[in-house]
């Protein structure tokens, strides 16, 4: 009753600030929606309806027995999870919550590994940090590489020590799936996988891809709206914590606290301590390993219908953010000297005091959200680079299971 009052309450306030400041609440839900389709559907539709098609072709399956020693090893989980993550790490955000949920559902995976997974599939487009944050925000598309490689150890670092303290077992692994299990018998597997995958199926190729882009887009749409409403808060709230923030001189935290990409354009503009310095890249590092309010309501709308929480999620993603924070302090300086020693002189990075860089006038003409550039054709061109070698893998896989042949 208390939450049902609570919900009620807030829901009166904010139409009622949307009633007070239409032009603010228009403007910013513009602006998210421009974020939207300029980086989130370009950057998302080629990869689900590309893992809807190797689900449906059997390529999900085989891919999974190959990848399932290695993820047993690392982080307690079945085959089935690899091919997730892949999938989030290169969909963005919710992708990753999509596939846990999908495997949980299937009770192909217990809820301790749901949860893992779902904190580790859970990751910003590499698109929007190595395009949009590096060539676009920064002018610096090393700075993007950077960021992008601080989320993603911080990210790998976090869940092997969560996995470490977990006593979750691999229940669902496969007799012949041993450590010591040699590459042939593996190959036979994945290839009795890959079979076994498209007869379940059953579904013509023009069937599947019809299905896939009517699930992909109703995904989208969702997405959207997710944003759309984060956008809105975050303008709306900023009457009430934009003086508090702005005394303890971190103003970007609201567009931060609610929708990770717009939050990442207020930190990269952030006049933070050494204005143009490291901490800027650090706290662009912090926002897209936290993903937002946005992101976090999104993964809570695909796991629902699932035993998997949010409050641990939640949990997850605030250490990921600290984490992601820290690993670019300390990683930036032996990365940035290792790379002026084999990168021509002002290609390197240059964030340090003195090196002559000014980020306001780097990040100047990315503060409208229309200005952002299109990630269609490098989201085109890396789904089709994926799809091509997941046809190398069939076309190595399928003639082995017909002739039996050892590798």
């Amino acid at each position: 009753m208390a939450k049902t009052v609570m919900l009620a309450i807030i829901s009166i306030l904010l139409v009622t600030a949307i009633i007070l400041q239409p032009d603010a609440a228009f403007q910013s839900s513009l602006q998210g929606l421009t974020v939207w389709w300029n980086i989130i559907f370009p950057g998302l539709l080629p990869f689900l309806v590309l893992f809807e098609l190797m689900a449906a072709f059997g390529l999900a399956h085989a891919v999974s027995t190959l990848l399932q020693p290695a993820m047993g090893r690392l982080f307690k989980l079945p085959g089935e999870a690899a091919l997730g993550i892949v999938l989030g790490w290169l969909g963005g955000y919710p992708a990753g919550a999509e596939a846990a949920a999908s495997l949980r559902k299937r009770k192909l995976v217990t809820k301790q590994q749901g949860q893992r997974m779902l904190a580790l599939a859970h990751m910003p487009n590499p698109l929007f940090m190595l395009v949009v944050i590096g060539a676009g925000f920064l002018h610096k598309p090393i700075v993007g590489s950077m960021i992008a490689a601080a989320v993603w150890l911080s990210s790998l670092w976090l869940m092997l020590a969560v996995t470490l303290f977990s006593r979750d077992r691999i229940e669902r692994e496969s007799p012949a799936a041993k450590e010591d299990e040699p590459i042939r018998r593996l190959l036979e597997r994945a290839a009795e996988a890959l079979q076994r995958g498209r007869e379940q199926d059953g579904r013509s190729f023009g069937k599947a891809l019809g299905d896939s882009v009517s699930a992909s887009f109703q995904k989208l749409m969702m997405i959207g709206g997710f944003m759309i409403f984060a956008a809105v808060i975050a303008k709306l709230s900023e009457p009430v914590f934009g003086p508090l923030l702005s005394v303890s001189g971190l103003s970007f935290l609201t567009q931060a606290f609610f929708e990770g990409h717009l939050g990442a354009y207020a930190a990269a503009v952030w006049d933070g301590p050494g204005s143009g310095s490291l901490i800027n890249a650090a706290a662009i590092a912090g926002v897209l390993a936290w993903s937002g309010l946005s992101g976090i309501l999104q993964a809570g709308y695909a796991i629902a219908g699932t035993d998997l929480k949010l409050l641990p999620f939640i949990a997850i993603r605030t250490a990921h953010a600290l984490h992601a924070f820290a690993f670019m302090l300390l990683l930036w300086k032996p990365v940035t000297l290792l790379l002026r020693m084999i990168l021509p002189p002002g290609t390197a990075p240059a964030f340090l005091p003195g090196d002559g860089y000014e980020l306001e006038a780097a990040a100047a003409v990315t503060v409208k959200a229309g200005d952002l550039p299109l990630l269609w054709p490098y989201s085109v061109t890396a789904c089709f680079m994926l799809a091509f070698i997941g046809l190398m893998i069939s076309a190595v896989l399928i003639p082995y299971r017909r002739t039996g042949r050892s590798v």
